[in-house]
């Protein structure tokens, strides 16, 4: 496995601590003390369980990069606590804890993934940026107020403007579960 050194990390860097367990670098702090060495300060969060520790580094320290591949993927169905997603190439299926996917309510079926393995075990899901869904249950437009809730046709509940009603197609951002536009 290549070696990342300090200068190359940044944040959204993957890498593998002595564990084996991939982490992303999320916070990166390059301290270049008036006395001694220059040394790294990160905040790494872990890919698996979703920790985040702090880790200091020497600047001439290195750590080893995570192994992780993507792969397209489509998802099929819920099965219990579990999400079963498909490969479009070769048909193979397989299930992920729902656990381990972020913003998982905002799945519809035959959505494009992007499925996240570390040493061929599935750690995550990343979601399209944006998806189209349709509200099923709102309250009537009001004047006044700026925001309501708004149930999606996957169940998940998210802000809308007023005006929004019933039947609408929404474009959802599923990186901060906002209302983007209508579709």
């Amino acid at each position: 496995m290549a070696k990342i050194d300090t200068s190359r990390m940044r944040p959204g860097t993957r890498v593998e601590l002595d564990s084996g367990e991939p982490f992303i670098i999320t916070e990166y702090q390059h301290v270049k003390p008036g006395k001694g060495g220059a040394f790294v300060r990160l905040k790494l969060k872990s890919l698996i369980s979703g920790s985040v520790i702090d880790r200091t580094l020497r600047a001439s320290e290195s750590l080893e990069q995570a192994a992780v591949k993507h792969c397209q993927m489509q998802y099929l169905y819920a099965d219990g606590s579990n999400r079963v997603f498909m490969d479009q190439k070769t048909f193979e299926q397989v299930e992920v804890r729902e656990s381990l996917i972020e913003n998982a309510d905002l799945l519809m079926e035959n959505c494009e993934v992007e499925l996240v393995l570390h040493r061929e075990e599935p750690i995550g899901v990343e979601l399209p940026n944006f998806v189209v869904l349709e509200v099923t249950e709102t309250d009537p437009p009001a004047k006044g107020r700026n925001l309501k809730p708004a149930t999606l046709e996957t169940g998940a509940v998210i802000q809308v403007p007023s005006f929004i009603e019933r039947g609408n197609k929404l474009r959802i951002d599923t990186r901060d579960r906002s209302y983007a536009s209508r579709a």
